[in-house]
C-alpha cells in the first residue's frame, strides 16, 4: 500500500466542530450551574469535554463535543459548521446528532437537517461544510454534539490532533486505532514504516503507544490492527489571540503524527528530500519541446539576467491555474490531452498551477545554460516549518533558485504577476527543501527589505470656507502591496476591483468623503508600480467658531490604535517590511490661512521602525508628510514594549490637527513645524 497524503485540514481543530462518544452525557449539578471559568473570568463559553476517535479499520474519525454557554456571545457556538473536503472519492460527514441542555436540566434534541455549503471547489474535489444550528440555546445552556467523517477505501488517514482552541477546554481524550503499520514505496522498494509523531503538548501530558493482540495471541498482530494511541488532556487553556499572529496552528498544541522508516530527522530530510528532488527534476527534463522554445526565446549574447527576465517573463504570461480555474481529467481528455507528465506538457498548454509553472521555470533556465535549484517552501501565510515533523506535506509551495554573479536569486513564478527578482510574502523568511549540487538540505528563504515594499498616497485637495474638499487622491503600490491588489483582481473582475478599491480609500478618509475610482494603472505589468487614482470630495474638517480642524493624518483618519495590549504571548508577524509615505496638500481660498500645524517631529526603535511628520507652506496651502518605515518582520514579546510605545506616539501624532481660522480673525498665528 502507498502511503496518501492527508486530506483532513488542520481547520477542524479550529472550530468548534470536534469529537464523539457512545452516548451522550449526562450532565452534573456542578456543570448546570457553572456561570464562568476562573481560568478566563470573561470567557463566552468553555468546554467541557471534547473526544476525537480515529479507526481505520473503518476509515472513520468520530467526534463529540460538549460545550457550556457563558455569556450572550457563547450562544454564538450553537451555530456549528464542519468542514470537509468532499472528493472523488467519496469522503463524508454522517452521525450527527445534537441536543441543547437547559440550565435547568430540561433537555431540547436537535432534529433539524444540516445542509451542505461550499466553501471552495476545484476541478476533482470540494471543500464543503455541514452547517447546522442546535435549538433552544440561553445562557447556560451545554450543548451536545456528535458526527462522523467517513473517507474512501483507497485512502488511509493519519489523524493530525490540534488540542487547543479558542475556548477553555476542562478535559479532552484523543484516540487512534491504526490498522497496521504501513508498508511504503520508496526508492528503497517497500519498506515496512512504523507510526511516530511530532507531540507539542503541556507539562506532564504524553501520548501513549499500546500494542494489541492478534489472532494468535503476539502483540502488533496485523489481524488485530497494530496497537492503540491514546492522549488524555486537561486544564488546556485557550489559544492567544493577539494582533498581528503568525499561524495560529502552528503555536498551539498539537500532535502530528506521521509514517516513518528512518531514525533520525536528518536521515529522513536527506533520504526521502533526495526521492522528493528525483521527482521533480524528472518533471523538470528539460525535453526537447522546452530546449527548443528556449532557443527561439534567448539570444546567446545575452547576458544572464536578460536570458531570466525574459523566460520569467514568459512563464508569468501563461494561464496560472491557481487564479483562474483548474480544469478536469475529463476537459483536459476532451481537448485530447492527457495527464501532464513534464515541462513540455505544460509549455504545450500554455497553461498550469503555480508549482507547473515554476518547475517550467526550472526546465527552461536550466535549457538556457543556467543552473537552476528547486526549493519547496511553507507558505507562511499557512504554516511554521517545523524540521521535527517529518513529513513532506510541509511543503506548500515551490520557487526557485538561480545563481547569479556567485549569489543566488529567489524567482517566485509561481506567484501570478510578482515581481521579477522578489518573493511573495508568504514564501519569504519561512524554511523548506532545496536542492544543491551536493544533494538537498533544509534551508530558509531571505526576507524582503522594506524598500521593495513601498506604498506612496498623495492628495491634492482644495478647500472651500466650509471645510469641504474636493480633489484627487493619488496611490502607488509596490512590492507585496501591489501583489496583493494585483491577485485579488485576478479572482474577480473590473467592478468587483473598483469597489473595493473604493471601500478601501473611504474606510482611510474622514467619513462621508465620496469616492470614486477614476484610474488603474499598471494592474498587469509587474515590472511596473501600480498606480490607482481617485476623485475626492467631501468634508475633511470640523468648524468650531472662526476655526476648522483637518486630521494631521488624512489617510489615518479612522485608524485604530494599534499594539494597545500591555503584554504580549507570541511573536509579532508584521507579514512583510513596508515603507509608507504620504503627502496631503491643502489648497485654501483667501478666507482661511493656518493657525498652526503639527509639529515636526521623528522617532524610531532601532532598526525595527521609525516615522518621521513634517509640513511645508506655500501662498495659501499647506502639504503635510507622513513617512512610516516598518523595517523588520518578526517583532519577539521582549521586544515588544518598545513596539508598543512606537505605536502610541505615532497614534499620538497622527491625532493631531492642522487649524485653519478666518482671515483677519487675531487669533491666527504663523503655523510652527514647517520644514
Amino acid at each position: 500500500m502507498t502511503l496518501k497524503a492527508c486530506l483532513v485540514p488542520s481547520l477542524f481543530a479550529l472550530t468548534f466542530s470536534l469529537p464523539l462518544s457512545a452516548q451522550f452525557t449526562p450532565p452534573t449539578p456542578a456543570e448546570l450551574a457553572m456561570t464562568s471559568i476562573p481560568q478566563v473570568p470573561n470567557a463566552p463559553a468553555v468546554y467541557l469535554f471534547k473526544e476525537e476517535t480515529t479507526e481505520d479499520a473503518l476509515h472513520m474519525h468520530s467526534f463529540y463535543v460538549r460545550l457550556k454557554v457563558l455569556t450572550e456571545g457563547g450562544k454564538e457556538y450553537a451555530n456549528v459548521e464542519l468542514p470537509y473536503y468532499a472528493m472523488s472519492g467519496g469522503n463524508s460527514i454522517d452521525s450527527i446528532s445534537g441536543r441543547t441542555i437547559q440550565p435547568d436540566g430540561t433537555i431540547v434534541p436537535f432534529t433539524g437537517k444540516p445542509y451542505d455549503k461550499v466553501n471552495a471547489k476545484g476541478a476533482e474535489f470540494s471543500y464543503k461544510s455541514k452547517v447546522f444550528t442546535l435549538p433552544a440555546v440561553q445562557v447556560g445552556s451545554i450543548l451536545e454534539y456528535r458526527y462522523k467523517i467517513r473517507y474512501d477505501d483507497a485512502y488511509l488517514e493519519s489523524p493530525q490532533w490540534y488540542i487547543q482552541s479558542p475556548l477553555y477546554t476542562i478535559s479532552g481524550h484523543y484516540n487512534w486505532k491504526p490498522t497496521t503499520d504501513m508498508v511504503v514505496s520508496s526508492d528503497r522498494g517497500d519498506v515496512q514504516s512504523s507510526i511516530a509523531w511530532t507531540p507539542i503538548l503541556p507539562p506532564g501530558m504524553a501520548v501513549k503507544q499500546t500494542a494489541l493482540l492478534g489472532k494468535q495471541g503476539r502483540a502488533g498482530g496485523n489481524d488485530a490492527g497494530g496497537s492503540n494511541i491514546d492522549l488524555v488532556v486537561h486544564d488546556i487553556p485557550p489559544l492567544a489571540s493577539e494582533e498581528s499572529m503568525p499561524p495560529v496552528n502552528s503555536l498551539s498544541y498539537r500532535v502530528l503524527f506521521y509514517y516513518t522508516s528512518y531514525k533520525t530527522a536528518n536521515e529522513y530530510w536527506d533520504k526521502d528530500g533526495k526521492r522528493w528532488a528525483h521527482e521533480r527534476d524528472k518533471f523538470i527534463g528539460p525535453g526537447s519541446g522546452v530546449k527548443n522554445a528556449v532557443k527561439e526565446l534567448v539570444s546567446p549574447t545575452d547576458t544572464e539576467q536578460v536570458k531570466l527576465k525574459k523566460i520569467y517573463a514568459a512563464v508569468q504570461a501563461m494561464d496560472n491555474t491557481d487564479f483562474t480555474r483548474s480544469h478536469s481529467a475529463q476537459e483536459e481528455k476532451a481537448q485530447g490531452l492527457k495527464v501532464a507528465k513534464d515541462t513540455d506538457d505544460i509549455l504545450a498548454r500554455k497553461r498550469g498551477t503555480g508549482d507547473q509553472l515554476d518547475l517550467l521555470f526550472i526546465a527552461m533556465v536550466r535549457a538556457a545554460g543556467m543552473k537552476a535549484y528547486l526549493m519547496g517552501v511553507a507558505d507562511r501565510s499557512e504554516r511554521i516549518f517545523l524540521s521535527s515533523y517529518l513529513s513532506l506535506r510541509q511543503l506548500d509551495d515551490d520557487i526557485a533558485i538561480v545563481p547569479v554573479d556567485g549569489k543566488d536569486m529567489f524567482f517566485d513564478p509561481g506567484s501570478r504577476l510578482c515581481t521579477f527578482g522578489q518573493l511573495a510574502w508568504k514564501h519569504a523568511l519561512t524554511s523548506g527543501l532545496r536542492e544543491t549540487d551536493d544533494g538537498v538540505k533544509l534551508a530558509g528563504t531571505p526576507g524582503v527589505p522594506f524598500t521593495q515594499s513601498h506604498t506612496q498616497r498623495v492628495a491634492d485637495l482644495t478647500l472651500n470656507d466650509e471645510g469641504v474638499a474636493t480633489g484627487m487622491v493619488t496611490v502607488t503600490y509596490i512590492g507585496a502591496p501591489a501583489l496583493r491588489w494585483r491577485q485579488e483582481a485576478l479572482r474577480g473582475d473590473d467592478t468587483s476591483l473598483n469597489a473595493d478599491l473604493r471601500q478601501s480609500m473611504e474606510r482611510k478618509l474622514p467619513g462621508g468623503m465620496e469616492v470614486r475610482v477614476v484610474d488603474v494603472a499598471n494592474l498587469n505589468d509587474s515590472d511596473k508600480p501600480l498606480v490607482v487614482k481617485y476623485e475626492v470630495k467631501g468634508a475633511v474638517g470640523n468648524a468650531t467658531g472662526k476655526r476648522l480642524l483637518l486630521p494631521g493624518a488624512l489617510f489615518e483618519s479612522n485608524a485604530k490604535p494599534e499594539f494597545t495590549a500591555v503584554g504580549r504571548e507570541t511573536t509579532v508577524d508584521m507579514k512583510y517590511p513596508e515603507l509608507v509615505q504620504d503627502a496631503v496638500r491643502f489648497k485654501m481660498p483667501d478666507s482661511l490661512v493656518v493657525e498652526s500645524a503639527p509639529a515636526a517631529d521623528t522617532y524610531k526603535i532601532g532598526n525595527a521602525a521609525a516615522y518621521a511628520f513634517s509640513s511645508k507652506q506655500a501662498v495659501h496651502a499647506i502639504t503635510l508628510y507622513r513617512d512610516v518605515t516598518i523595517a523588520k518582520t518578526f517583532i519577539s514579546p521582549a521586544d515588544y514594549p518598545e513596539l508598543r510605545t512606537f505605536y502610541g506616539k505615532l497614534d499620538g501624532k497622527q491625532q493631531e490637527t492642522l487649524v485653519l481660522t478666518r482671515a483677519g480673525d487675531g487669533s491666527a498665528k504663523p503655523a510652527p513645524g514647517g520644514n
